[in-house]
């Protein structure tokens, strides 16, 4: 045995699971990291995973094995940077565990984060978000499900681990006297209770009563009352979005997620005036700053802010060419 699998054993049981107390989560992504990193070391090497040491997984194999993602895998510059954080929290470790190779592991913990476009985020207008609710056949079981799991994701902008996850809603977090609101674990470890609307408590009413006398099964449940999986939930909104753009054309043009919505609640709380801090706390956001995309993404606070600026007093100009040769190309 290598020094890396003791080493690679303790930092899940010891370093995650017990020091830190990792959700699920958390440690699944590590795992999976560490079986891809494994599995292309030793495609690379010639060795089993249990014979590889620390030593042979150094900077060239590391940044192979993170190129490897991107061409072969396909994976984009987030998964990229995703696994290279696991990879340096492993490194980390096992920096004052296994000293001999502190070399080796000072310059894998130097290998950068790629730095990755961002885009605007994509949200449902209140049109699209009309259409998209009414998509659902309610005078079916499944329909009554989906346009009640619609509709709440949409007025909270739950995450789909939130709305339907391991620790996801039950029955007895949803709170429908007075001041009605909703309870869920979210992310972090974090508990938090969202406020509801009035038209939420008209949809979430009759649903529970039609779920039955089981307060801790799940909010959203399948058909036989187990957990709606996430890409359960991915395939739910992509037909429901599929049937709304028949008769809105505009949700052709957008990939609709379940986060699809979640940046819909926060886009519908911005446009009513409501603060990015107040946001923040309403999606569960760790850092206030998290919530500055919004801004970028609604055009109407730039048209506000536009509006206000005194445009220069100068008369437009008029390009001429200075010779007629010029001119004769410009017009071609």
């Amino acid at each position: 045995m290598t020094d890396l699998a003791p080493i690679l054993q303790r930092f899940f049981t010891d370093r995650l699971a017990r020091q830190k107390k990792a959700s699920p989560h958390t440690v699944a992504a590590y795992r999976d990291t560490c079986r891809l990193l494994l599995a292309f070391a030793q495609e690379q090497t010639g060795k089993a995973p249990s014979r590889l040491s620390l030593a042979d997984l150094d900077t060239t194999l590391i940044g192979a094995f993170l190129h490897h993602l991107e061409e072969q895998r396909g994976n984009g510059s987030a998964t990229r940077n995703a696994r290279l954080a696991a990879i340096h929290s492993l490194f980390r470790y096992a920096a004052p565990r296994a000293p001999e190779h502190a070399a080796v592991i000072s310059q894998v913990l130097a290998i950068p984060p790629r730095r990755r476009e961002r885009a605007i985020v994509s949200y449902l207008t209140p049109e699209e978000t009309d259409e998209l609710l009414a998509a659902p056949d309610r005078s079916t079981w499944h329909g009554r499900r989906d346009h009640a799991l619609l509709l709440l994701a949409a007025q909270t902008g739950l995450r789909v681990s939130e709305l339907t996850g391991l620790t996801g809603l039950t029955g007895q977090d949803t709170h429908l006297g007075p001041g009605p609101h909703i309870r869920c674990h979210g992310k972090g470890r974090k508990d938090r209770a969202t406020p509801l609307t009035s038209q939420t408590v008209k949809v979430l009413k009759p649903w529970l009563a039609e779920l039955g006398p089981a307060p801790g099964g799940p909010l959203f449940p399948t058909r036989a009352g187990g957990r709606l999986s996430r890409d359960a939930v991915e395939r739910l909104v992509a037909k429901h979005a599929a049937a709304a753009a028949d008769n809105c054309l505009s949700i052709k043009g957008k990939n609709v997620t379940p986060h699809t919505l979640r940046h819909t609640a926060a886009m519908t709380l911005l446009r009513a005036g409501v603060d990015t801090s107040v946001i923040a706390l309403w999606l569960g956001h760790e850092d206030a700053e998290t919530t500055h995309v919004y801004l970028h993404a609604d055009m109407t606070i730039k048209e506000q802010a536009l509006a206000r600026v005194q445009p220069p007093s100068t008369s437009p100009g008029r390009y001429r060419p200075p010779d007629t040769l010029l001119a004769f190309l410009d017009n071609l």
